[in-house]
């Protein structure tokens, strides 16, 4: 499985602009995308302004077919213009805890 840690930091004032966009496509995606395993969406707790992504992909296809999406499509254009940095962390899973 193919997963990416994102650590976003968003301008200031724009922490709900970007959390509106993102949790949209993120909602889509696991709804929607048979590969798309996790969305998930979280805000630092000291600094509203930085917000993680971990997605988990079934493979690298299956992240291929999300960025070919209509719902991820249609999110770059609300989100790019909010973010100041983002760090990007690819990885493999080898072990996955089933259910929350």
């Amino acid at each position: 499985m193919y997963s990416l840690f994102i650590k976003t930091r968003v301008k200031p004032g724009t922490t709900e602009a970007f959390l509106s966009a993102i949790k949209a496509n993120a909602a889509a995606s696991v709804a929607t995308e048979s590969g798309c395993l996790v969305f998930d969406v979280s805000v630092d707790r000291e600094d509203p302004q930085v917000i993680y992504l971990y997605e988990i992909y079934r493979d690298d296809a299956a992240y291929e077919a999300h960025t070919q999406t209509a719902h991820f499509r249609d999110s770059r254009p609300l989100v790019e213009p909010l973010i100041l940095e983002q760090v990007c962390f690819e990885s493999d899973v080898i072990a996955r805890n089933p259910g929350v």
